[in-house]
């Protein structure tokens, strides 16, 4: 028995990408930490917010990693002389991934209020049409 693939089906031509698009999606798991939004903000904006109270931004990374988002947050080691009675604040590193379409690019990021905010746009490729020409054999 054979498996069928999305680039095994003679309409999809080239759609090898996608097919290991979804499977990427599939392995960046359902971690709950932080918790996130994700807004359309116009026809080709976007929004991904993240609740990260407790880190600074110098604590955040954000990088661009083969068509992944990807937000890292590590807080700095905090003093010896602090004594927990209670601690119900999760001080924890995560690592959050957002698999991103072609044409979708980062363009920039605030932090407000314990919230990080990523501000995404799809480039709108212009339509291009194409004459080819027929030669003979």
């Amino acid at each position: 028995m054979s498996k069928l693939t999305l680039g095994s089906h003679p309409f999809l031509l080239g759609c090898e990408q996608l097919e290991r698009l979804v499977e990427r999606t599939a392995k960046t798991g359902n971690e709950g930490y932080p918790p996130f939004n994700i807004e359309q903000t116009s026809d080709t904006g976007y929004r991904i917010t993240l609740a990260v109270a407790g880190f600074r931004e110098e604590d955040l990374a954000i990088t661009v990693e083969d068509r992944q988002l990807v937000i890292r947050g590590r807080q700095a080691k905090e003093g010896a002389d602090r004594v927990f009675l209670y601690r119900g604040i999760a001080a924890r590193q995560f690592q959050r991934r957002f698999v991103l379409a072609d044409g979708v690019e980062v363009t920039g990021a605030t932090m407000e209020n314990g919230l990080l905010h990523v501000d995404l746009e799809r480039l709108v490729p212009e339509s291009v049409v194409q004459t080819i020409r027929i030669r003979r054999a």
